[in-house]
């Protein structure tokens, strides 16, 4: 026999899902503007009140980087050693793509849900 189902685990459990594909949408946008320092992507959530720590941003964007969705570059800094920044790779620009276009289409599918 199933235990009876925790509401609030599973809800919370769900928007974990939810969070990490919307984390990645999020910095994939941020990364489109251009080469983007770590600590500025962390920030730009931070404003937009997603808050992450650097131990989730981090294995995110290698991870990003090793599927060949994001590429980085080397800046010299003038306070301390050299930084790398992080931009879309022509295929991130294409994934970005179809990522805007299917989250219009989600927006709105959930805007018709919620009015019904």
């Amino acid at each position: 026999m199933n235990d009876p189902l925790d509401s609030k685990e599973y809800a919370r459990q769900l928007l974990t899902q939810m969070r990490k594909g919307f984390l990645v949408y999020c910095v994939l946008q941020i990364c489109s503007k251009g080469d983007v320092y770590s600590t500025d992507i962390i920030q730009s959530l931070h404003k937009a009140q997603l808050i992450v720590v650097e131990g989730t941003i981090y294995p995110l964007l290698s991870r990003l980087q090793k599927d060949g969705v994001l590429q980085h570059s080397w800046h010299e800094s003038d306070k301390g050693p050299p930084r790398k920044y992080y931009h879309l790779s022509a295929e991130g620009t294409e994934i970005l793509r179809e990522l805007q276009v299917s989250s219009k289409h989600m927006q709105a599918a959930i805007d018709a849900i919620e009015k019904e």
